[in-house]
């Protein structure tokens, strides 16, 4: 309704014009490109469009982007980049509609890591991997991260928004007090004389991250449980860059943004790729993925104009387009067209991600493992909640539950189990 009054008719002309402009732009086009140069060999991208899923009454489409940066070789990333989709989806009820789909993902993308990491565990090897995973609905865009990598967006307003969250130590208090907190020790590699140097690490294992998926050699406090950050677009789109850390080392958002303006999404990832490279050379594995999306009746890329942006627009704040009206009329009635935050989730705590405060948590099964996804029997389970500090709030035996081995890896991650290694002897690390 117009602010105006609240008995104030909208004319039928305004009206017939939304309907027509929903129909129109009811799915974005979706454009892509990516681009690499290679240093070691164990960057690695998933590109899967037009992805179907049946519903109840017809056919449903969206999209899949990844990228997986290795360290200590490239097996965790390999096996991420071929198993992460669909452990992600055995995670999400069936028969949803469009929109409990969509509701559901940030809570199955927490379980698909959790369980991608635990089966390529049980493989026993020691290499990781940073994990930037996109899924892309309709004009909902859900990003799942862990690591260094990073997802930007830039809307067709010119708004720039961050839809990851970087887990290196350096960087991240919050994670250094996690670890900490959990039993871990941070600090940096000491030299023969005692001297630290280089990164902020993990002990013990020596990561500079915080997370990933893999690294079963660094101790339990890396954890495979992702950052999630879910948003919807305006109408008029926007631009989506993936890149690792060979790009962010490199350049900030806004010159990453500024370098390829213009550029149709193929175009834009060899020059953001370019740019990072001339700036520092290769000192490592260097991607970038570039993803556009706009409205249908658009055939050629968005080109966000050129804007001089402030210190905080990097802040997770959505803001409002300036309406530009044709006419009186659809300036006294038009709808503000904004990017809109759906779900934001950072907690590395497996049993605030799985919790029933979900939307549409009633859908998923109880007797099913929340993470594996494995069948159990009543009494079989063990509840998230068993040993939560929030026992006030929080009964043990309501589910979700998990499995006594996913139980196991849960407890490993929040530190309650003693560590494999001796954190007080630094030694370098693997990334």
């Amino acid at each position: 309704m117009s602010s105006k009054g609240e008995h104030q008719a909208i004319p039928l002309s305004v009206l017939l014009k939304r309907e027509l402009a929903n129909e129109k732009i009811e799915r974005p086009e979706i454009f892509h490109g990516q681009a690499n140069q290679s240093k070691k060999g164990e960057d690695f991208t998933f590109l899967k469009t037009e992805c179907q899923r049946v519903l109840g009454d017809g056919v449903t489409t969206y999209s899949v982007f990844g990228l997986f940066d290795g360290h200590n070789g490239s097996a965790a990333a390999i096996y991420s980049k071929e198993n992460l989709l669909n452990n992600v989806l055995s995670a999400v009820p069936p028969e949803l509609n469009q929109d409990e789909w969509v509701a559901a993902l940030p809570r199955a993308l927490v379980a698909g890591f959790v369980k991608t990491d635990k089966d390529f565990q049980d493989k026993a090897q020691t290499s990781g991997t940073t994990v930037t995973f996109v899924i892309i609905e309709g004009w909902v865009v859900t990003v799942a991260s862990v690591g260094d990598s990073r997802c930007i967006l830039e809307s067709a307003e010119g708004g720039i928004f961050h839809l990851s969250a970087d887990h290196r130590l350096e960087c991240n208090e919050e994670e250094r007090e996690r670890i900490t907190t959990s039993g871990g020790e941070v600090g940096r590699l000491k030299t023969g004389g005692g001297t630290a140097i280089g990164p902020l690490r993990c002990w013990p294992g020596g990561l500079c991250l915080s997370r990933s998926i893999g690294d079963m050699d660094v101790g339990e406090f890396i954890v495979p449980v992702p950052y999630v950050k879910q948003v919807k677009l305006s109408s008029a789109g926007g631009r989506i860059v993936i890149s690792s850390d060979g790009v962010w080392d490199a350049l900030t958002p806004e010159m990453a943004l500024e370098c390829c303006r213009g550029m149709p999404p193929d175009s834009a990832a060899s020059q953001i790729v370019k740019e990072a490279v001339q700036v520092k050379g290769l000192r490592d594995d260097t991607t970038c993925i570039v993803i556009d999306l706009q409205p249908p009746e658009k055939t050629t890329p968005p080109l966000p104009p050129p804007k001089k942006l402030g210190k905080g627009v990097f802040k997770s704040m959505f803001r409002k387009k300036s309406p530009e009206p044709s006419c009186q009329i659809d300036n006294e009635y038009s709808e503000p067209d904004v990017v809109e935050e759906l779900f934001e989730e950072g907690s590395a705590w497996l049993s605030e991600r799985l919790d029933t405060k979900y939307p549409i948590c009633n859908v998923f099964k109880l007797f099913m493992c929340a993470v594996c996804q494995v069948e159990m029997k009543p009494r079989e389970g063990i509840s998230i909640h068993v040993g939560s500090s929030n026992s006030s709030k929080l009964r043990p035996w309501d589910g979700p539950f998990l499995c006594s081995s996913c139980q196991e890896k849960k407890e490993a991650m929040e530190g309650k189990r003693p560590s494999g290694g001796d954190g007080s002897q630094y030694s370098s690390g693997s990334e």
